[in-house]
């Protein structure tokens, strides 16, 4: 038996203990997932993981969420992804990485083509690294899923990620969750989204959409053909947005999972979406559970729609 997996979660490990596992692992020919979050490795932590990529040929999955890396480690990492051939998962989330940083991950993007999955959650990347990101993936041909929960991107940020929605041909998962995009945002996206054959799960929760991005998203979902997940959980949808929805749900065959959570649907709207399920034979879930106004429909036809495929 040979270790391939090591984690080293929340513990108390600092950038000298960064400096022994990357001793550790310059001649490993096993390990394939390393797990360094919640430690305090700092940018200098960083710089030693990030050596071990230039020599280390089995690691595919790097884990270094909430370590302290900031925008100097997060250069370091961005620095030999450049070349590296491996690793296929990079988990930066909660890292204070800013503008630069996420620009150098982006220079990264442009020439490395084994990496399929890159969080940066929680990070202040700013529009300009934003735009550095998006400059990157317009032509990257491996990246599939992106997350970027609550970075704070807001409308204009949306803009930048619906031109990589227009041209990248590999992305297939993007979350959004939490980024103040509003109506707005949700237009810029759905635009692009039109025409999109690639994307198969979109989260746009907890993004302050309301009724007219709801009618965005519907429009939108007549054409398109690829969307399979659409998470809306936590919005300002009203009635009048669960109506949008549910005509489209008449007429559209691809969605199959749609989360409407916490969103401020009555009575009339589940009705709405009640009877677009009706003549819906694709879709099997969608969780009205959290809207704010149950009531005895609501109940009713939430158990409708979970149990109509049992």
């Amino acid at each position: 038996m040979t270790l391939t997996a090591l984690n080293l979660r929340s513990n108390y490990i600092e950038a000298i203990g960064a400096q022994y596992i990357a001793d550790g692992l310059r001649n490993n020919m096993t390990l394939t997932t390393l797990d360094l979050s919640r430690n305090q490795i700092g940018p200098v932590g960083a710089q030693h993981i990030a050596d071990v990529l230039r020599t280390n040929k089995t690691l595919t999955e790097l884990n270094l969420g909430w370590t302290q890396i900031e925008d100097v480690g997060a250069q370091h990492i961005g620095h030999e992804l450049r070349n590296d051939s491996t690793l296929t998962t990079l988990n930066l989330d909660w890292n204070k990485i800013g503008d630069v940083g996420t620009q150098s991950l982006a220079d990264a993007l442009r020439t490395n083509t084994t990496l399929t999955t890159l969080n940066l959650s929680f990070n202040p990347i700013g529009h300009v690294g934003l735009q550095h990101l998006t400059d990157a993936l317009q032509n990257n041909t491996t990246l599939a899923t992106l997350n970027l929960i609550s970075d704070h991107i807001g409308a204009a940020g949306a803009q930048h990620i619906s031109d990589i929605l227009r041209t990248n041909k590999a992305l297939t998962v993007l979350n959004l969750d939490s980024n103040e995009i509003g109506d707005a945002g949700v237009q810029h996206l759905t635009d692009a989204l039109r025409n999109n054959t690639t994307l198969i799960a979109l989260n746009v929760g907890r993004n302050e959409i309301g009724d007219v991005g709801a009618q965005y998203i519907a429009q939108t979902l007549q054409t398109n053909t690829t969307l399979t997940t659409l998470d809306l959980f936590g919005n300002e949808i009203r009635d009048v947005g669960a109506h949008h929805l549910a005509d489209v749900l008449r007429i559209n065959t691809t969605l199959i999972a749609l989360n409407i959570r916490r969103n401020k649907i009555g009575d009339v709207g589940v009705q709405h979406i009640a009877d677009g399920l009706r003549t819906n034979t694709v879709i099997n879930i969608v969780f009205l559970i959290y809207s704010i106004y149950l009531s005895t429909l609501c109940h009713t036809d939430t158990y409708y729609i979970k149990s109509r495929r049992q």
